[in-house]
């Protein structure tokens, strides 16, 4: 039968590549702005196999395992093993420029060279997890798939009965045999679509949160390594990803919003993905607190500010399954 799936972000497209995997040739992908348009093309892509908890560790097992057997199969150039830091600043002490200050971290031989030796202090938290850039992994399982891109705007399933028939797409109907809905926070919209009919409750919400992205320096190339810094006087707790090209990624950076109901759906600020742009404010936290403890960032500003909204249930578990009654 032919599928249609709503959403070109990497659950959208690992379920294309997976399908043609089990041999489904007729697979169409809905997708209102670009393949990896949100998180699954602004995500820092860190992996960690043993960072799990309760019932959702085996999936993180699973997952760090299978991210790099599919490097392999689909070739990826951005997938490779990291250690990860667990680092402390002193900017309460001395920012960017610098200042005089009464103490100095002591400096740890796990440090990469390009963190500053004065304000940082830095120890191995887990020498065992890799990194891949979710934009290269997201546009090479939709190469992979085979599947069909139609791009334009979901507005409601065609029933007959219990059974999905069709996709509304900008006054078209898309025909299909079965549905599967991966648009991350805009997921709600199945609430509108068929929850009258079924009882459905999809209860997501958008966490929208600025990132940016430095270019890099042979120092950080030379010795690649990811940061989990502990929160500063900016109001940061930085997450750093320097990148198979050099270039640094940066999230944590605070200001997060959570978005819901109305916001998300037609006539919401954040009714696509399109919309989303970076906190200024957050972005300029961010730099100050990067140059304070890196040393090669100074005098730069990010080559990149951008926002990404990643869907989070209640519980902070996955939704997945069969919708209720079809």
């Amino acid at each position: 039968g032919n599928v249609v799936i709503l959403g070109g972000g990497l659950q959208g497209c690992a379920s294309a590549y997976y399908l043609k995997q089990r041999g489904f040739q007729d697979v169409t992908i809905v997708e209102r702005t670009s393949v990896a348009a949100a998180a699954s093309g602004k995500g820092g892509g860190f992996l960690a196999r043993g960072w799990g908890s309760g019932p959702t560790r085996p999936l993180h097992e699973v997952s760090f395992d299978l991210h790099a057997e599919l490097a392999k199969t689909l070739n990826l150039k951005t997938y490779r093993k990291i250690k990860t830091l667990s680092v402390t600043g002193e900017l309460g002490l001395r920012g960017w420029p610098p200042a005089d200050k009464p103490a100095k971290a002591p400096f740890s031989p796990d440090a990469p060279a390009w963190l500053d030796k004065e304000d940082t202090g830095a120890k191995l938290m887990d020498p065992d997890t890799a990194q891949v850039v979710p934009k290269e992994l997201c546009e090479a399982l939709f190469a992979a798939s085979g599947a069909k891109l139609v791009e334009g705007r979901a507005s409601g399933l065609e029933m007959d009965g219990d059974a999905c028939t069709g996709v509304n797409v900008d006054g078209t109907t898309v025909p299909c045999d079965a549905v599967v809905c991966a648009m991350g926070a805009w997921s709600v919209l199945l609430e509108d679509w068929i929850g009258a009919e079924t009882g459905l409750s999809v209860p997501l919400e958008g966490v929208y949160s600025s990132s940016i992205v430095f270019e890099g320096s042979p120092e950080v190339a030379a010795e690649p390594c990811a940061l989990f810094c502990a929160e500063d006087s900016n109001s940061c707790h930085l997450e750093v990803y320097p990148r198979v090209d050099g270039s640094v990624y940066l999230c944590g950076i605070g200001g997060s919003d959570h978005v819901r109901g109305a916001r998300l759906r037609e006539g919401g600020d954040l009714q696509d993905a399109s919309l989303m742009k970076a906190n200024p404010d957050r972005v300029a936290a961010a730099v100050a607190s990067f140059q304070g403890m890196a040393p090669f960032a100074r005098g730069q500003t990010p080559k990149i500010e951008q926002a990404c909204m990643r869907p989070c249930a209640p519980d902070a578990m996955p939704v997945l399954g069969l919708v209720p009654g079809t």
